[in-house]
């Protein structure tokens, strides 16, 4: 069946067979079926695999993520049946029931529903995605966060001033409601596509948020008495000092969640009334490493490709902490790691595996910094060499040494854009000469929240306020959007994230203007003059292509 899907799919052109071999790579390596892997890489969208699939079973196709069906309907196939044959009942009339499956030919599935609910069964297709997000909202499953919830409150009862003996002893336990807790706490974040979990203790009350896209959102409050034994089972977990409760500690958790590998970093912090946990999620699937989805404009991407495929030269990419460097970094990698060539990456730590590339985990503890690393990475007869962050001189003097000895050396740095860069090497001592020929590209970046593509909603800017950000068109002739919110983006009105990048090649010119020790005023005005796009012009191009808000766009970027 899987073959006839693909055959068809390239049949009709709705995918390539380039597109095609991605995603069975994506299945082989990731699991899930080929659909799942052919929305998941990009290749379909959701609703026109949908419709292809609904004609190819002659069934009609549907939208999910718009349907709501009544609490009665939804009782009317267990939680535990859905998972299994991943069906959504969705509407029922008289004696028939509409339910929407990803896989509509399966008669065992239609059978057993007809056996369970007693009611003819009218199949119609959706997305296995689709599927997986109704089944998520419309249902409270066992494992559960709500449900675990529940049972906690219900269930638990926990001495007050036994509190720390008893917290150690439930985080001990594998059968304890704190370890279900727990689980169903990391569970939740990764299916709701988290980044971080940050676990709060206040004085009267334990707080749980989650980063998606970039911002915190506040998901529950565990009771106040679990607060010593979620930390404890969270210690046991990543492998730290239960009893040191004074000092910061960082650990590692690793989990196979859904059939996928996930790792947490775990990082320890004391505050006043108890120690603060926050874990990073990892998850190697949502690690998007090809450029072209990025967000680069085409002229930026051209010139960034030429870059990274020099031969040597120093390349660097900077932002603020979550603005998206590692994926850039990671994703430049990927696209000239070839077999011919050795890279090295030196990095704190080491966020993804990537095949084909050594990887080395600083541990300052033990003098492996990133300094030691670069002196050890030239002795190793490498072509290509990534440093984690150049934070003094040391490194910044060893990254440059290699880069005008025949290395490509990329890194990141800590400054507002581009130009600012060039004064952040000099003021660590680096002398003008050796910055202007070394570094080849500098890129700025930052991250930006896409709007939901199923809300948003069409908006007219008054013409002064577009002249103001300096978008001279007709307002008439323009199609803007602001978030809305609805089912499928959680009422937020957005959903993913994708980057703003400012791309300054260093030219002859720009060279000669370092060599002056020009400011970083006049760096950056020669810049725009050569072409270069700024933060606030590229994240002003994607709004006016519908692909962000003015919101977010104002809030990641600084005027001009």
């Amino acid at each position: 069946m899987k073959d006839t899907i693909a055959k068809k799919l390239v049949e009709s052109s709705l995918v390539s067979q380039e597109e095609l071999a991605k995603a069975l790579q994506a299945q082989k390596k990731d699991g899930g079926s080929l659909g799942y892997n052919l929305v998941k890489t990009g290749a379909i969208s959701e609703l026109a695999f949908a419709e292809f699939m609904g004609q190819l079973y002659n069934v009609p196709a549907m939208d999910l993520d718009g349907i709501q069906p009544d609490e009665e309907t939804v009782g009317l196939i267990p939680a535990e049946v859905a998972t299994k044959f991943q069906v959504v009942p969705v509407r029922r009339e008289g004696r028939v029931l509409t339910v929407a499956m990803a896989n509509p030919d399966n008669i065992f599935a239609i059978d057993d529903i007809k056996f369970i609910t007693g009611f003819e069964v009218r199949p119609v297709v959706a997305t296995e995605t689709a599927i997986k997000r109704s089944i998520d909202r419309l249902y409270d499953s066992a494992d559960s966060l709500a449900s675990v919830m529940r049972d906690i409150e219900e269930d638990i009862e926990i001495v007050e001033d036994a509190e720390e003996d008893l917290g150690l002893e439930e985080a001990r336990s594998d059968h304890a409601p704190v370890v279900k807790l727990v689980n169903s706490l990391i569970s939740d974040a990764v299916a709701k596509g988290a980044s971080d979990i940050h676990i709060e203790p206040y004085e009267k009350k334990v707080r749980v948020r989650y980063r998606i896209d970039g911002m915190l959102h506040e998901m529950m409050s565990p009771p106040f008495k679990m607060k010593g034994s979620i930390i404890s089972r969270l210690k046991i977990m990543s492998e730290l000092d239960i009893a040191e409760k004074r000092i910061p500690q960082d650990g590692r958790i690793k989990l196979r969640i859904g059939g996928k590998s996930i790792d947490l970093r775990v990082s320890t912090l004391p505050t006043i009334f108890g120690e603060k946990v926050v874990m990073r999620i990892l998850d190697q699937s949502n690690l998007e490493i090809d450029l072209a989805k990025l967000g680069f404009e085409d002229k930026a991407l051209a010139q960034f490709l030429a870059a990274i495929e020099s031969p040597y030269g120093m390349v660097l990419v900077t932002g603020p902490t979550g603005s998206g460097k590692s994926t850039t970094l990671y994703s430049a990698l990927q696209r000239i790691n070839k077999s011919e060539c050795n890279i090295m990456t030196a990095e704190d730590p080491v966020e993804y595996n990537l095949e084909g590339i050594n990887q080395v985990n600083m541990h300052e503890e033990i003098g492996l910094d990133f300094a030691t690393s670069l002196k050890a990475f030239l002795r190793q007869d490498p072509n290509i060499i990534m440093v984690g962050e150049v934070r003094d001189l040391e490194t910044a003097s060893i990254a440059i040494k290699a880069a005008l000895t025949g290395h490509l050396v990329m890194s990141t740095l800590h400054t507002n854009d581009a130009a600012s860069s060039i004064n952040r090497l000099i003021d660590m001592g680096i002398e003008p000469f050796l910055v202007s020929s070394s570094v080849i590209m500098i890129i700025a970046q930052r991250l930006v929240r896409k709007l939901c593509p199923k809300c948003k909603e069409q908006v007219k800017l008054h013409e002064e306020t577009l002249r103001e950000l300096g978008i001279m068109e007709n307002p008439d002739e323009l199609s803007l959007y602001e978030a809305k919110g609805c089912v499928a983006c959680n009422e937020t009105g957005y959903s993913g994230r994708l980057g703003l990048y400012e791309v300054m090649p260093i030219s002859p010119k720009i060279r000669e203007m370092i060599l002056e020790r020009r400011s970083v005023a006049d760096l950056k005005k020669q810049s725009i003059e050569e072409g270069m796009l700024t933060l606030r012009l590229d994240g002003l191009r994607k709004f006016k292509l519908g692909m962000t808000s003015l919101e977010e766009v104002l809030r990641e970027t600084s005027e001009n």
